[in-house]
Protein backbone atom coordinates (compact mmCIF):
# COMPACT_ATOMS: atom_id res chain seq x y z
CA UNK A 1 0.00 0.00 0.00
CA UNK A 2 1.15 4.20 -0.44
CA UNK A 3 0.31 6.79 1.68
CA UNK A 4 0.93 10.04 -0.64
CA UNK A 5 1.52 13.28 1.13
CA UNK A 6 1.43 16.65 -1.28
CA UNK A 7 3.51 18.84 0.07
CA UNK A 8 3.93 21.50 -2.56
CA UNK A 9 2.38 22.23 -6.07
CA UNK A 10 0.23 20.05 -7.46
CA UNK A 11 -1.51 17.74 -9.83
CA UNK A 12 -3.71 15.58 -11.78
CA UNK A 13 -4.06 11.93 -10.53
CA UNK A 14 -5.96 9.11 -11.91
CA UNK A 15 -6.88 5.99 -10.70
CA UNK A 16 -9.74 3.67 -9.74
CA UNK A 17 -11.82 6.84 -8.56
CA UNK A 18 -11.79 9.07 -11.86
CA UNK A 19 -9.31 12.09 -12.63
CA UNK A 20 -8.80 14.52 -9.44
CA UNK A 21 -6.70 17.46 -8.69
CA UNK A 22 -4.09 16.69 -5.89
CA UNK A 23 -3.03 20.09 -4.04
CA UNK A 24 -1.16 20.87 -0.83
CA UNK A 25 -2.92 19.27 1.82
CA UNK A 26 -3.84 16.10 0.25
CA UNK A 27 -3.56 12.88 0.71
CA UNK A 28 -3.44 9.83 -1.49
CA UNK A 29 -4.30 6.37 -0.74
CA UNK A 30 -3.64 3.47 -2.85
CA UNK A 31 -4.42 -0.02 -1.94
CA UNK A 32 -2.69 -3.51 -2.93
CA UNK A 33 -1.93 -3.74 -6.84
CA UNK A 34 -4.04 -0.34 -7.14
CA UNK A 35 -2.90 1.53 -11.46
CA UNK A 36 -2.56 5.49 -10.11
CA UNK A 37 -0.95 7.88 -12.65
CA UNK A 38 0.02 11.52 -12.10
CA UNK A 39 0.48 14.71 -14.34
CA UNK A 40 2.34 17.70 -12.27
CA UNK A 41 0.78 21.00 -12.63
CA UNK A 42 4.18 23.12 -13.29
CA UNK A 43 6.08 20.79 -10.45
CA UNK A 44 4.79 18.82 -7.29
CA UNK A 45 6.63 17.43 -3.99
CA UNK A 46 5.33 14.87 -2.42
CA UNK A 47 6.21 11.84 0.21
CA UNK A 48 5.29 8.54 0.06
CA UNK A 49 5.24 5.90 3.03
CA UNK A 50 5.30 2.20 1.93
CA UNK A 51 3.23 -0.51 3.95
CA UNK A 52 3.78 -3.54 3.65
CA UNK A 53 0.44 -5.73 3.96
CA UNK A 54 1.19 -7.65 6.84
CA UNK A 55 2.00 -4.88 8.85
CA UNK A 56 -0.89 -2.85 8.15
CA UNK A 57 -3.07 -6.10 9.38
CA UNK A 58 -1.24 -6.59 12.36
CA UNK A 59 -2.34 -2.93 13.18
CA UNK A 60 -5.44 -3.63 12.19
CA UNK A 61 -6.23 -6.72 14.87
CA UNK A 62 -4.86 -5.13 17.66
CA UNK A 63 -7.77 -1.71 16.79
CA UNK A 64 -9.96 -4.16 15.93
CA UNK A 65 -9.58 -6.52 18.84
CA UNK A 66 -13.33 -6.46 20.09
CA UNK A 67 -14.37 -7.38 16.47
CA UNK A 68 -11.45 -9.82 15.21
CA UNK A 69 -11.56 -13.44 16.25
CA UNK A 70 -7.95 -13.87 15.60
CA UNK A 71 -5.15 -12.56 13.46
CA UNK A 72 -5.76 -14.30 10.54
CA UNK A 73 -8.98 -12.97 9.95
CA UNK A 74 -8.05 -9.01 10.02
CA UNK A 75 -8.04 -9.57 5.93
CA UNK A 76 -11.56 -10.54 5.84
CA UNK A 77 -13.06 -7.18 8.21
CA UNK A 78 -10.36 -4.97 6.80
CA UNK A 79 -12.04 -6.08 3.28
CA UNK A 80 -15.28 -4.99 4.54
CA UNK A 81 -14.40 -1.78 6.32
CA UNK A 82 -12.11 -0.53 4.18
CA UNK A 83 -14.00 -1.00 0.52
CA UNK A 84 -12.43 1.79 -1.62
CA UNK A 85 -9.27 0.68 -3.27
CA UNK A 86 -7.78 4.27 -3.96
CA UNK A 87 -9.05 7.61 -2.44
CA UNK A 88 -8.02 11.26 -2.25
CA UNK A 89 -8.34 12.88 1.17
CA UNK A 90 -8.49 16.85 1.59
CA UNK A 91 -6.62 16.95 4.85
CA UNK A 92 -6.02 20.73 4.04
CA UNK A 93 -2.79 22.68 4.46
CA UNK A 94 -2.63 23.39 8.47
CA UNK A 95 -3.50 19.71 9.76
CA UNK A 96 -0.85 18.00 6.34
CA UNK A 97 1.42 21.09 7.93
CA UNK A 98 1.98 19.31 11.25
CA UNK A 99 3.22 15.80 9.59
CA UNK A 100 5.84 17.67 7.48
CA UNK A 101 8.44 17.60 10.52
CA UNK A 102 7.83 13.80 10.78
CA UNK A 103 8.24 12.88 7.57
CA UNK A 104 11.05 15.04 7.56
CA UNK A 105 12.57 12.65 10.02
CA UNK A 106 10.97 9.70 9.03
CA UNK A 107 12.93 10.25 5.48
CA UNK A 108 15.86 11.22 7.17
CA UNK A 109 15.61 7.85 9.33
CA UNK A 110 15.07 5.81 6.22
CA UNK A 111 17.36 6.91 3.91
CA UNK A 112 20.39 6.38 6.96
CA UNK A 113 19.07 2.97 7.41
CA UNK A 114 18.37 3.21 11.07
CA UNK A 115 16.03 0.51 10.68
CA UNK A 116 17.33 -1.24 13.44
CA UNK A 117 18.94 1.10 16.23
CA UNK A 118 16.03 3.84 15.79
CA UNK A 119 13.09 0.97 15.22
CA UNK A 120 10.45 2.68 17.82
CA UNK A 121 11.19 6.06 16.99
CA UNK A 122 10.21 5.39 13.18
CA UNK A 123 7.16 3.56 14.50
CA UNK A 124 6.52 6.55 17.01
CA UNK A 125 6.60 8.35 14.07
CA UNK A 126 4.19 6.75 11.77
CA UNK A 127 1.74 6.44 14.48
CA UNK A 128 1.60 10.18 14.73
CA UNK A 129 0.98 10.52 10.84
CA UNK A 130 -1.38 8.43 10.33
CA UNK A 131 -2.98 9.94 13.77
CA UNK A 132 -3.55 12.79 11.59
CA UNK A 133 -4.99 10.76 8.66
CA UNK A 134 -7.00 8.39 9.50
CA UNK A 135 -10.06 10.27 10.78
CA UNK A 136 -10.05 11.50 6.59
CA UNK A 137 -9.87 7.54 5.67
CA UNK A 138 -13.69 6.59 4.49
CA UNK A 139 -14.84 3.78 5.59
CA UNK A 140 -17.93 1.07 5.29
CA UNK A 141 -20.50 0.96 8.66
CA UNK A 142 -19.93 -2.12 10.51
CA UNK A 143 -22.44 -3.69 12.97
CA UNK A 144 -21.59 -6.12 15.86
CA UNK A 145 -23.71 -8.83 15.79
CA UNK A 146 -24.69 -10.50 18.97
CA UNK A 147 -23.00 -13.60 17.39
CA UNK A 148 -19.62 -12.13 16.65
CA UNK A 149 -19.60 -11.03 20.22
CA UNK A 150 -20.07 -14.63 21.53
CA UNK A 151 -17.04 -15.44 18.94
CA UNK A 152 -14.62 -12.82 20.46
CA UNK A 153 -12.12 -14.51 22.77
CA UNK A 154 -11.69 -12.92 25.87
CA UNK A 155 -7.87 -13.40 25.69
CA UNK A 156 -6.04 -12.88 22.34
CA UNK A 157 -3.19 -15.17 20.78
CA UNK A 158 0.22 -14.36 21.50
CA UNK A 159 2.06 -16.63 18.83
CA UNK A 160 2.87 -15.05 15.48
CA UNK A 161 2.05 -17.31 12.54
CA UNK A 162 3.12 -15.56 9.65
CA UNK A 163 4.30 -17.34 6.47
CA UNK A 164 5.60 -16.63 3.14
CA UNK A 165 3.64 -16.17 -0.17
CA UNK A 166 2.30 -19.49 -1.18
CA UNK A 167 3.94 -21.42 -3.68
CA UNK A 168 1.09 -21.75 -5.52
CA UNK A 169 0.20 -18.26 -5.43
CA UNK A 170 3.80 -16.93 -7.21
CA UNK A 171 3.46 -19.79 -9.88
CA UNK A 172 -0.11 -18.69 -10.95
CA UNK A 173 1.37 -15.11 -10.95
CA UNK A 174 4.51 -15.92 -13.12
CA UNK A 175 2.13 -17.86 -15.24
CA UNK A 176 -0.37 -14.25 -15.39
CA UNK A 177 2.81 -12.27 -15.70
CA UNK A 178 4.35 -14.93 -18.72
CA UNK A 179 1.64 -14.22 -21.20
CA UNK A 180 -1.02 -11.51 -20.42
CA UNK A 181 -2.65 -11.77 -23.64
CA UNK A 182 -3.41 -15.06 -23.23
CA UNK A 183 -7.64 -15.60 -22.02
CA UNK A 184 -6.08 -17.55 -18.80
CA UNK A 185 -9.33 -18.64 -16.76
CA UNK A 186 -9.61 -19.89 -13.11
CA UNK A 187 -9.98 -23.93 -13.96
CA UNK A 188 -6.61 -23.57 -16.11
CA UNK A 189 -4.49 -21.67 -13.60
CA UNK A 190 -5.88 -23.56 -10.41
CA UNK A 191 -4.86 -26.95 -12.45
CA UNK A 192 -1.35 -25.54 -13.14
CA UNK A 193 -1.42 -24.71 -9.79
CA UNK A 194 -2.65 -27.77 -8.28
CA UNK A 195 -4.72 -26.43 -6.05
CA UNK A 196 -9.09 -26.41 -6.14
CA UNK A 197 -10.51 -23.06 -8.27
CA UNK A 198 -11.51 -21.71 -4.58
CA UNK A 199 -8.53 -22.66 -3.38
CA UNK A 200 -6.59 -20.54 -5.98
CA UNK A 201 -8.93 -17.56 -5.80
CA UNK A 202 -8.28 -17.20 -1.78
CA UNK A 203 -4.50 -18.10 -1.84
CA UNK A 204 -4.13 -15.75 -4.21
CA UNK A 205 -6.27 -13.05 -3.01
CA UNK A 206 -4.65 -13.42 0.03
CA UNK A 207 -0.84 -12.87 -1.37
CA UNK A 208 -1.69 -10.14 -3.93
CA UNK A 209 -5.22 -8.36 -3.00
CA UNK A 210 -6.80 -9.37 -6.20
CA UNK A 211 -8.24 -12.31 -7.68
CA UNK A 212 -6.64 -13.61 -10.26
CA UNK A 213 -8.52 -11.96 -12.95
CA UNK A 214 -8.54 -8.49 -11.37
CA UNK A 215 -4.79 -9.44 -11.38
CA UNK A 216 -4.77 -9.88 -15.19
CA UNK A 217 -6.72 -7.09 -15.81
CA UNK A 218 -4.25 -4.44 -13.96
CA UNK A 219 -1.57 -5.40 -15.69
CA UNK A 220 -3.15 -5.83 -19.45
CA UNK A 221 -3.96 -1.70 -18.48
CA UNK A 222 -0.63 -1.38 -17.04
CA UNK A 223 0.70 -2.58 -20.77
CA UNK A 224 -2.27 -0.98 -22.66
CA UNK A 225 -0.90 2.49 -21.06
CA UNK A 226 2.57 2.28 -22.51
CA UNK A 227 1.37 0.82 -25.68
CA UNK A 228 0.04 4.12 -25.96
CA UNK A 229 2.54 6.22 -25.24
CA UNK A 230 5.15 4.34 -27.17
CA UNK A 231 3.39 2.93 -30.28
CA UNK A 232 1.42 4.19 -32.72
CA UNK A 233 -1.14 1.31 -32.49
CA UNK A 234 -4.87 2.36 -32.25
CA UNK A 235 -7.00 1.88 -29.23
CA UNK A 236 -8.30 -1.36 -30.71
CA UNK A 237 -4.85 -3.21 -31.41
CA UNK A 238 -3.31 -2.05 -28.24
CA UNK A 239 -5.83 -3.72 -26.41
CA UNK A 240 -5.95 -6.62 -28.96
CA UNK A 241 -2.17 -7.06 -27.97
CA UNK A 242 -2.95 -7.29 -24.08
CA UNK A 243 -5.59 -9.75 -25.11
CA UNK A 244 -8.81 -8.25 -25.58
CA UNK A 245 -10.33 -8.45 -28.46
CA UNK A 246 -13.23 -6.14 -28.18
CA UNK A 247 -12.20 -2.04 -28.59
CA UNK A 248 -15.08 -1.81 -25.82
CA UNK A 249 -13.98 -3.95 -23.31
CA UNK A 250 -10.63 -2.40 -23.83
CA UNK A 251 -11.65 0.71 -23.33
CA UNK A 252 -14.07 0.14 -20.38
CA UNK A 253 -11.21 -2.14 -18.54
CA UNK A 254 -8.85 0.66 -19.23
CA UNK A 255 -11.23 3.37 -17.80
CA UNK A 256 -12.26 1.47 -14.77
CA UNK A 257 -8.74 1.07 -13.51
CA UNK A 258 -7.05 4.57 -14.49
CA UNK A 259 -10.00 6.39 -14.52
CA UNK A 260 -9.25 7.76 -17.86
CA UNK A 261 -10.83 6.86 -21.29
CA UNK A 262 -7.85 5.08 -23.61
CA UNK A 263 -8.68 8.28 -25.33
CA UNK A 264 -8.57 10.98 -23.30
CA UNK A 265 -5.16 9.37 -22.02
CA UNK A 266 -3.55 8.90 -25.61
CA UNK A 267 -5.03 13.15 -26.47
CA UNK A 268 -2.76 13.78 -23.10
CA UNK A 269 0.16 12.54 -25.25
CA UNK A 270 0.64 15.93 -27.05
CA UNK A 271 0.93 17.59 -23.25
CA UNK A 272 3.76 17.69 -20.82
CA UNK A 273 4.64 15.12 -18.51
CA UNK A 274 1.75 12.48 -19.81
CA UNK A 275 1.26 10.11 -16.23
CA UNK A 276 2.18 6.44 -16.74
CA UNK A 277 0.45 4.21 -14.75
CA UNK A 278 2.27 1.81 -12.09
CA UNK A 279 0.42 -0.54 -9.12
CA UNK A 280 1.19 0.24 -5.72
Amino acid sequence: MKLVIVRDGSALVYSEFGEKHARVGDVLLLGANVLCGAQPEGHVTVTVIYLDLDFILDQFFWQYIDLVQDRFASQSVADTIYTEPAQLMRLGKDRVGLLMPWLDELVALSVDGQYRDRFHRMQALWHAVIDQVSPHIRISSTRILPNQRARTRPSVPRDRRFAPLRVEARAARELLHSDISHSWTIPELADAAHLSQTQLVRVFTDAYGKTPLAYLTMLRVEEMARLLRESDASIAEAGQRVGWASRNRAATAFRDCTGLTPSRYRAMLHEIDVPSFSSS
